[in-house]
């Protein structure tokens, strides 16, 4: 499967800045340019097989929850309207629609904001050997994928490779200050608890999600950076199968994951390639999850697959 990866030809105005599991990312001005591929990544693991239009998929949802977040924290968003993007970028439109956020230029907190909702994944695992996740202690007797009576939050360190490392919110405090650590939880807590619950209107639970945040004004704005809430960065269950005491089945790359875990592979690179079959269906779950949350068809480009 052909990896949907846009790497920019010269470019005036255009500088390649970062290239991370699945996202490019260009400086442009004082802008970045913010490109999702199609690329796949599991167990910190990028995958040789890409995932059609994953990258348009990941960007719009993003792009949907930027807006619906907006009133609780700003976000990187300038738009993601290829027709709003500068001249000098025209000439690339139909290898940037779609797929692409003009984005404003911060300092990444070095700390990955991740609340939970259900008992799930590594935290189920965790559970199961003291009741607690995270360090945060859980009333006994819950089972797997329980909701957990209130949202917990649960940071972890932003690694360059290999896995983040989960944290306590001391930690946190002592590596970027009390009044920003507390800033972090709370608006992390407040975003998902307003996107769980419309989500869950539409059909999806929100089990678990992470966001990363930024500062602009030499560190006295935090917004919200990089994606929000997407199937990449979330476990999105569909509600009307939701059946505690079990894994759930999901629209999120977990699907991915479970057939990995079939495999005899020890979860380094290189990954093995997907059949065509999962291919196929893990694209069917991201393209559901965005007509669900946004009410829109989703508009694929007219590449076959």
């Amino acid at each position: 499967m052909k990896d949907r990866t846009m790497s920019l030809p010269p470019i005036p105005q255009v500088k390649f800045f970062k290239r991370g599991k699945v996202r490019e990312i260009y400086e442009y001005k004082d802008m970045y340019l913010m490109i999702a591929s199609d690329r796949i990544s599991s167990f910190d693991v990028v995958l040789p097989t890409a995932i059609p239009h994953k990258g348009e998929i990941l960007t719009q949802v993003s792009s949907f929850w930027f807006g619906f977040t907006k009133g609780i924290i700003d976000n990187h968003l300038i738009t993601a309207d290829i027709n709003e993007f500068p001249g000098e970028l025209s000439q690339w439109k139909d290898a940037l629609r779609g797929r692409t956020m003009l984005v404003k230029k911060a300092d990444p907190v070095p700390v990955e904001c991740v609340v939970r909702g259900y008992l799930s994944g590594s935290g189920w695992t965790e559970y199961k050997e003291n009741q607690t996740v995270c360090g945060n202690k859980l009333p006994a007797g819950l089972r797997e994928s329980d909701k957990l009576p209130e949202p917990i939050f649960t940071p972890a360190t932003k690694e360059e490779t290999g896995h983040d490392i989960n944290v306590s919110q001391d930690y946190v405090e002592k590596e970027i200050g009390k009044s920003l650590a507390s800033r972090l939880k709370e608006i992390s807590i407040a975003i998902y608890k307003k996107a769980s619950e419309y989500a869950e209107s539409k059909g999806i639970i929100i089990a678990d999600t992470k966001f990363e945040f930024g500062l602009l004004d030499e560190g006295k704005t935090l917004i919200l950076i990089d994606e929000a809430l997407t199937p990449d960065s979330s476990r999105f269950w569909p509600k009307d199968e939701y059946e505690p005491g079990r894994s759930q089945s999901s629209f999120d790359k977990q699907f991915v994951r479970d057939y990995l875990l079939t495999l005899d592979w020890d979860k380094t690179y290189p990954g093995p390639e997907l059949p065509e079959e999962v291919v196929n269906k893990t694209y069917i779950k991201y393209s559901q999850a965005y007509e669900m949350l946004t009410g829109k068809k989703f508009r694929n480009s007219s590449e076959s697959f």
